[in-house]
């Protein structure tokens, strides 16, 4: 018995020392920039961090965020617009991580550095972060590391600590990432380790101002530009709207988003994952502060990612059986009407309610990739499948810009339904969402319009998403839409290739 308990006692303090061994080796970030860009006495953080919220954009009730994006600049230039970020977050939830994503401004190099060798500390105390999962990633990727040197002079991060301090009543442990990669390529490698994580059990920290150094006007015209590519949950939008800022030859624009890399890697994320919704809160730039300069300013937008049910806020839905079901029925009728002129016949009594009820919808057909035809209808008078079957012809065989789809050639084209929600007049192109809304333009007896996934796969702005219409569809120039009647719609949008095994 003397034996065991001798052995218990020496286990003990070989734990004991090992423990105390592990904290010494810890190397906690400190506070680089407390008394910079936010106040370094507790007191006056936590007063500042109580004005900046209750100044923010108060709480939306029954959202689930995923994501925020926030401003990394001094508290009194974009404090309140990064309070409005975070007022969303729910702070009683209990995160298994909170990924924070900044852009290095200091160092280039590639790939991303996750600091893994201890906490952070803010003069609102210790912030925890998980070195277990941080080391796992470094460990897994090769284009993960833990460089401290992309971390220690780096604000960009820092600076969102203290407003998660303040809201989250609960413990939380973050994972901080400091991306320095410089190609779209990169960032894609970044998104697809951090995909998996990207769930309501986690939330992700976006960090970024959007312009630096033009006018305060045109400040106002680009960044909102930039948000509108943000919102449209595509890639392609993003990186295409980033090149036509630049472009533009605003005189002192030195970028349009400064953390780029990181807000490009949360839409590498997003972007393939259904009904996941960006929405702009508030919009600010420094010449909004008392100290700004209305001269040369930076700008800051607050923005979240939410995960909706499209298909309840469309008022309808469609389950995996009746979109297959649809393909079906297209599919079948374009294969009878090109062979013998004859549409076939639908056993309407074993359709379900939905896929009778009456709407609108495209069929668009694709061939190795590229749009071989695509014709639809608004108005819903007709039955949803029986709309089908008539738009797949049409579209096969009406399509002005095509010669008809020949039966031979029908086996190597898929087919695509896009179901409509009702149009929507608008005041204002600010309601467009790229990617989301559809458009119909009308100005006389000139009409055009363009499916929402039109600006993903192409990658236009929303002033090319209009342009276009207006002028290759309506006829009335690229600048007509501004005379026009413009309409939103959403679509229901699936195609063969969701269900291919």
């Amino acid at each position: 018995m003397n034996n065991l308990k001798f052995i218990c006692i020496i286990l003990l303090i070989l734990f004991s020392f090992s423990n105390c061994k592990s904290q010494e080796n810890k190397e906690n970030r400190q506070p680089v920039f407390a008394g910079q860009f936010y106040p370094s006495d507790k007191k006056e953080l936590e007063n500042t961090l109580k004005e900046l919220f209750n100044s923010a954009v108060p709480r939306q009730e029954d959202i689930k965020v995923l994501a925020i994006i926030s401003p990394h600049a001094g508290y009194i230039y974009s404090g309140e617009v990064a309070a409005s970020s975070f007022n969303q977050i729910d702070r009683n939830k209990n995160y298994q991580n909170i990924f924070i994503l900044a852009s290095s401004h200091r160092i280039a190099f590639e790939g991303a550095s996750i600091y893994s060798q201890g906490d952070f500390i803010t003069p609102l105390g210790n912030v925890k972060v998980n070195t277990e999962l941080a080391n796992s990633l470094v460990e897994s990727y090769d284009f993960f590391s833990s460089r401290k040197d992309a971390h220690i002079s780096e604000h960009s991060l820092e600076v969102q600590l203290p407003f998660l301090q303040y809201v989250m009543t609960k413990d939380f442990q973050i994972i901080p990432i400091v991306i320095g990669a410089q190609t779209v390529e990169t960032c894609e490698k970044i998104a697809e380790a951090l995909k998996p994580y990207l769930n309501e059990n986690n939330l992700f920290i976006i960090s970024t101002d959007f312009s630096h150094y033009p006018d305060y006007e045109n400040a106002k015209v680009v960044d909102e530009i930039t948000a509108d590519g943000i919102c449209s949950n595509s890639t392609n939008i993003l990186v295409n709207t980033l090149n036509s800022n630049a472009k533009k030859n605003i005189p002192e624009l030195a970028t349009s988003l400064c953390g780029w890399s990181s807000v490009l890697t949360l839409l590498f994320i997003t972007e393939e994952i259904d009904n996941i919704e960006y929405q702009k809160l508030l919009y600010k730039n420094s010449g909004d502060s008392k100290t700004g300069d209305k001269n040369k300013v930076v700008g800051y937008y607050s923005i979240i990612v939410t995960k909706n049910n499209m298909e309840e806020e469309m008022g309808f839905q469609l389950n995996d059986d009746e979109k297959k079901e649809l393909l079906k029925i297209a599919r079948n009728t374009l294969e009878l009407y090109l062979d013998n002129g004859k549409i076939p016949e639908v056993e309407v009594a074993k359709l379900s309610e939905n896929l009778k009820t009456k709407c609108g919808a495209f069929v668009t057909l694709h061939k190795d990739g590229d749009l071989r035809g695509c014709i639809g209808r608004f108005d819903a008078s007709s039955p949803l499948y029986s709309v089908v079957q008539n738009m797949a012809i049409a579209s096969s065989t009406q399509d002005p810009r095509f010669y008809p789809v020949t039966r031979d050639e029908l086996d190597e084209c898929e087919i695509e339904i896009s179901v409509l929600t009702p149009m929507k007049k608008i005041k204002s192109i600010d309601e467009i969402l790229l990617g989301k809304h559809g458009i119909y333009i009308k100005k006389g007896y000139s009409t055009g319009t363009f499916l929402p996934q039109v600006a993903t796969e192409t990658g236009w702005t929303k002033e090319e998403f209009l342009g276009h219409c207006a002028q290759d569809k309506a006829g009335i120039g690229w600048t007509g839409w501004k005379e026009a009647d413009i309409y939103i719609y959403e679509a229901l949008v699936f195609s063969e290739a969701d269900f291919e095994e």
